[in-house]
């Protein structure tokens, strides 16, 4: 008997079905979709178990248990439109992956340095074409937006156990997508105070 290597995570469960009901309104029929830091693998397929499988997703995750996981998640779904989960590093200036038609990126940017979420939308817009879309969820602040308590200890929690962690200013997130071709972005308000934030290359 093989050692079982899926992940759970329980959030993931609780808003997998509400991202997908946003994120298919982007989703083309056909294509790429790249997933940046996929974690445990339960969004990415779940995403593909609900696209056609001329649309097909390409995982990562720096962390090889990861990567293991969404494997593992893809293997027990048999789903044939996930390709195996590689390492990307989002700060990298060099991605393994050249080409995608939606980059996708659930709650990274809050739980890494700021370098990482710069790097993200810089190798969006490598990797994009125009009209290409890069696709954000998780907590953020929001100018004139009062930040709900819950998020508000969320933070502190984040910068506890890493001073380089935290909840970013969606200004400061959508001033770097302008700088490297973005149109402002559609901001979906979601359920447990996150956003879907959805980046469109113009350039």
């Amino acid at each position: 008997m093989t050692e079982d290597a899926r992940l759970y995570a329980p959030s993931a469960a609780r808003n997998r079905e509400p991202i997908l009901n946003v994120l298919r309104t982007y989703l083309p029929q056909r294509g790429l979709v790249l997933e940046i830091a996929s974690g445990s693998g339960e969004h990415v397929t779940f995403f593909a178990a609900a696209s056609p499988a001329e649309l097909v997703f390409q995982p990562t995750d720096l962390d090889e248990a990861a990567r293991a996981s969404t494997d593992a998640w893809t293997a027990e779904l048999g789903l044939a439109n996930i390709r195996p989960a590689i390492p990307l590093d989002a700060a990298s200036d060099v991605w393994p992956v050249e080409r995608a038609d939606v980059v996708v990126c659930i709650n990274m940017i809050h739980i890494s340095p700021w370098d990482s979420a710069v790097g993200l939308v810089r190798g969006a817009a490598r990797v994009l074409p125009p009209d290409g879309v890069l696709f954000l969820y998780g907590p953020y602040r929001r100018a004139d937006v009062p930040t709900a308590p819950s998020n508000d200890e969320f933070d502190l929690d984040l910068k506890r156990r890493n001073p380089a962690w935290g909840l970013r200013d969606l200004e400061a997130v959508a001033a770097v997508a302008k700088e490297n071709g973005f149109a402002p972005p559609v901001v979906v308000e979601m359920p447990s105070n996150n956003l879907c934030v959805i980046f469109r290359r113009t350039a």
